[in-house]
């Protein structure tokens, strides 16, 4: 198929590119901001956003590929959509991949140009968007699979000027790549998530009494850090680490994890080696960031210092250790355990406050006990 076509006569528009030496300066900048992006909202937006500014498009968006429902859906937007309830359904549901533009824009290894979106049939059901002009770049995989789209359209006829042409075809060629690279190393990332929280289930096999511990423990953790305004890649790096908190009771002898009565004292200096050896079993997956690390190392240390392995107090011990502290104690005071019932929600926020200053920081039980006590409100009564 062949690229760089406009359908439909349409109507001539004054570009807003300026000179040759503007436009490809304004190029190599958008490549640039994209270039450093370490994720797509933070690459694309920016040249979405150009693409209004330096041409007649008043709005643009990237579409991308979820893989479990082959569905485009909106990732990333600038400027006005149309407001039609064909368009509320795609912002909902998604552009199938089978829509005809899509299946143009495999075949084509350029972008394409609608000046008319009536006079096309591979621009069918954009009409019904409120969308006339339309201009569609691909984004392909390694392999040559549509894994995204670039668009930008106007809802009056336009005929895409030369200039705007090439401004859209590069940055839309640059962003293709950052798509591409990035799209590789979330799924790199999401193996890898999935290979950490398989080791902490695995770790719950052995340690029976805990079953379910680890998947709680890190939603909980998530949704405090959520609290916190955390951004996403935090996120990632606290989920990690939460999978991995007590990898290290692996090197601990099961008549000391199993045991149903009170620990001794060289038990319990025993247990609490589990730490060490969790970090240093964690230090060898050398793709693991130091956050991570932080929450293994220090979800046993206290505020007052009292904690262990290394006595750390205060503000020395990192947020995330303090954030799941405060997550992996409520969990293990609100489950059933061989050698206590499981402590009502309330019992075990009195817990934490009266912890407060000491096992505890006191900013974060504060944030923790007014998320968990909205959540307890929210909760549907059970009427059984």
């Amino acid at each position: 198929m062949q690229g760089m076509t406009q359908s439909g006569l349409g109507t001539p528009g004054a570009s807003r590119t300026g000179s040759d030496h503007g436009l490809a300066g304004r190029i190599v900048h958008l490549a640039q901001l994209a270039l450093r992006a370490q994720d797509l909202s933070s690459g694309i937006v920016p040249t979405l956003e150009a693409l209004i500014t330096d041409t007649a498009a008043v709005g643009s968006a990237y579409f991308h590929l979820e893989a479990q429902d082959l569905t485009f859906r909106v990732q990333a937007a600038a400027g006005e959509l149309p407001d039609t309830p064909a368009m509320q359904a795609i912002a909902t549901h998604g552009l199938p991949s089978g829509t005809p533009l899509l299946e143009a824009l495999r075949l084509s290894p350029a972008p394409l140009f609608f000046a008319d979106t009536a006079a096309s049939g591979i621009t069918a059901g954009f009409p019904e968007l409120g969308v006339v002009s339309l201009a569609a770049a691909p984004v392909l995989s390694p392999t040559g699979e549509l894994i995204g789209a670039f668009l930008m359209h106007t809802f009056t006829p336009h005929l895409w000027q030369p200039d705007e042409q090439t401004l859209f075809g590069s940055v839309s060629a640059t962003l293709a790549t950052l798509a591409g690279r990035l799209t590789a190393e979330q799924q790199a990332r999401e193996a890898r998530e999935a290979a950490l929280r398989a080791l902490g289930l695995a770790l719950e096999t052995r340690d029976r009494e805990t079953q379910g511990h680890t998947d709680r423990v890190t939603a909980l953790a998530e949704r405090v850090a959520r609290r916190l305004n955390w951004p996403e890649e935090r996120l990632h790096t606290l989920r990690w680490g939460a999978y991995l908190h007590d990898i290290g009771k692996i090197a601990v002898p099961d008549s000391i994890l199993l045991k149903r009565g009170t620990l001794d004292d060289a038990e319990r200096l025993e247990m609490q080696e589990h730490v060490r050896e969790g970090l240093r079993f964690a230090l060898a997956l050398s793709f693991l960031p130091p956050q991570a690390l932080h929450v293994i190392r220090d979800h046993h240390e206290r505020w007052d210092g009292r904690g262990y392995p290394h006595g750390t107090r205060g503000e020395a011990i990192s947020e995330e250790g303090r954030v799941f502290a405060l997550c992996d104690v409520y969990d293990a005071l609100t489950s059933e355990r061989p050698y206590k019932p499981a402590w009502t929600a309330g019992a075990a926020l009195a817990e934490l406050r009266a912890q407060t200053g000491r096992q505890f920081d006191p900013a974060l039980v504060s944030v923790f006990v007014d998320l968990i006590e909205s959540e307890l409100a929210d909760a549907p009564l059970d009427v059984a």
